[in-house]
């Protein structure tokens, strides 16, 4: 009798699993015909678990087969949105078929977008989100800017306008599919995703509850012309150029000068600003050699770390803090690169000049002036790319909460960057009024978004294998969104190991101004015994 009764209970079983599968499959089918005001679908299909198969991880060309194997069942959705007869904005909507949390995640785009993220889509639907992205109005390489000629309408989609659309798009495709509304919205990004991440909390107050905001280059149009300086400061003269060689001379002598500053040897800095660090104290004096810098490489590298001057030598945008030169992420990739005019840098700086402001493809880097380029370039494009209003009332009022990190070594966009952003907003709304809404931490040691001597591994972003707040700025912003418990301290860690399973180093991330500071006693590598103070 019993083995009958765990048969039929048995059948009962696999009845409702399929009667579930078939009316997911049914409510992903329906989406297909959807009616979006200025939106396509071009795709409704529900992916099985185990079976999406996608792209390599963008930047590093990582195969993602594992990770995508490990995706539950989900309707995915592909989309073009077209506010403008100049814009296709084409945008993913992965909806969870079982287990949805309930909420919405947006992610953010890179360099100048041009692609989907689907490494991240899949970490967010494995975490149980509905997720979106988009590659925001153009598709092509992030570091190709030849798209934005002759194509005003696309500048605007990708200043703004595309991550807008895609959160639209993605909530009315979560209430036809669940009947019902995301109860909240997120969104995460770095580096040109903090930009979208902070063009939404002031141009799209009312799109997401909560944003992480990270590395951001909101200030665009100066970072940009930052990149054509430093391009210039490095090779209009040859003997200017500082090899790949030479880096780890740089690094040595930046930790001889200040690593211990914070009573702790450990090649890092945990507050850059404080560094005071003389190039001028490794130029050689005999022959050249990677263990030293001639004298135009010293002029170069002053110039780097003091940043970029007018015609009247004020500065109009902050220069790097040292620390954190060496390794993949650091300077031999972003500043310097492999051979002059190489660098990542170096390549946003002729491709924002070349394409979105002057429209010459044969634009030479040679002929940038920072008064007139600057500009033209403010002229034409500030107010479409630009993420710098620091009257954020619209987003406090509706309850929102902002999360912004940086690194505070970070070669890409400089860490100071973002510290003048968020002192910006104190001075037009007050510490008391911010102090309600937003928090700041700086990642000492940490390259651009991730990488670098320090612990670069904090939740930013969805990341299925951190599970508590307390390990995680993008579970502690959900935490302050949802239960109105402030964020605090955050426990950063270095991982290491081909599959990144073993800690070697966790310290405190401190709320700033906050920083973590040793008590002098114990492990250095533990998070323990540290606490935060200013």
């Amino acid at each position: 009798m019993k083995s009958m009764q765990r048969f039929t209970f048995s059948v009962l079983s696999i009845s409702f699993f399929l009667t579930l599968s078939a009316f997911a499959d049914d409510a992903c089918d329906h989406l297909s015909t959807a009616k979006i005001p200025n939106v396509t679908i071009t795709l409704a299909q529900q992916v099985p678990a185990g079976e999406f198969h996608g792209p390599p991880a963008p930047f590093s060309g990582v195969d993602l087969t594992p990770l995508y194997k490990s995706l539950p069942g989900f309707c995915r959705v592909v989309a073009e949105a077209k506010p403008t007869s100049d814009s296709d904005i084409k945008l993913e909507v992965w909806l969870p078929a079982s287990g949805w949390n309930g909420q919405l995640q947006g992610l953010g785009n890179g360099g100048f977008a041009g692609l989907i993220d689907t490494m991240s889509l899949s970490n967010a639907l494995k975490t149980g989100y509905a997720a979106t992205a988009t590659d925001a109005g153009h598709t092509g390489s992030p570091i190709d800017a030849a798209w934005a000629i002759g194509h005003p309408e696309k500048v605007v989609d990708f200043g703004h306008r595309g991550i807008h659309e895609m959160t639209r798009v993605a909530k009315a495709l979560v209430q036809a599919y669940y009947g019902k509304a995301p109860r909240r919205s997120y969104f995460a990004g770095c580096s040109d995703g903090g930009r979208e991440a902070l063009m939404e909390a002031q141009r799209y107050p009312e799109d997401f509850d909560g944003i992480l905001a990270g590395a951001p280059a909101n200030n665009w149009t100066p970072l940009l012309a930052t990149a054509a300086y430093d391009t210039q400061t490095l090779t209009l003269d040859p003997a200017s150029f500082i090899p790949p060689a030479k880096i780890p001379t740089i690094a040595a002598a930046v930790n001889a000068a200040c690593d211990e500053l914070d009573s702790v040897r450990d090649g890092i800095l945990n507050d850059p600003r404080r560094c005071h660090f003389d190039p001028a104290t490794i130029e050689c004096k005999g022959d050249d050699s990677d263990k030293c810098l001639t004298a135009p490489q010293v002029t170069a590298l002053k110039k780097l770390y003091q940043g970029t001057l007018d015609s009247k030598g004020q500065v109009v945008y902050p220069g790097y803090l040292p620390g954190a030169e060496e390794g993949p992420g650091g300077w031999g990739l972003w500043i310097t690169g492999p051979a002059p005019q190489k660098s990542l840098m170096a390549f946003f700086g002729k491709g924002f000049f070349s394409d979105f402001i002057h429209e010459k493809p044969d634009w030479d880097f040679k002929d940038f002036r920072v008064d007139s380029d600057l500009k033209a370039a403010n002229d034409k494009t500030a107010q479409a790319l630009n993420a710098t209003d620091p009257d954020l009332r619209a987003f406090k009022g509706r309850g929102g909460k902002l999360i912004l990190y940086h690194g505070w070594n970070d070669p890409a966009i400089t860490a100071l960057n973002t510290i003048n952003y968020y002192d910006a907003v104190i001075k037009k709304m007050g510490q008391k009024e911010v102090d309600s809404f937003i928090r700041l931490y700086m990642a000492p040691g940490v390259q651009h978004c991730s990488g670098g001597p320090g612990p670069d591994s904090f939740g930013a972003g969805v990341d299925s294998k951190v599970t508590d707040p307390q390990h995680s700025l993008d579970l502690t912003l959900e935490q302050w969104v949802e239960k109105g418990t402030a964020p605090g301290t955050i426990i950063a860690s270095k991982f290491e190991g081909q599959d990144h399973s073993h800690v070697r180093m966790t310290r405190p991330l401190c709320p700033y101004p906050q920083a973590a500071k040793y008590t002098g006693s114990g492990d250095t590598n533990g998070a323990g015994n540290f606490t935060c103070g200013k």
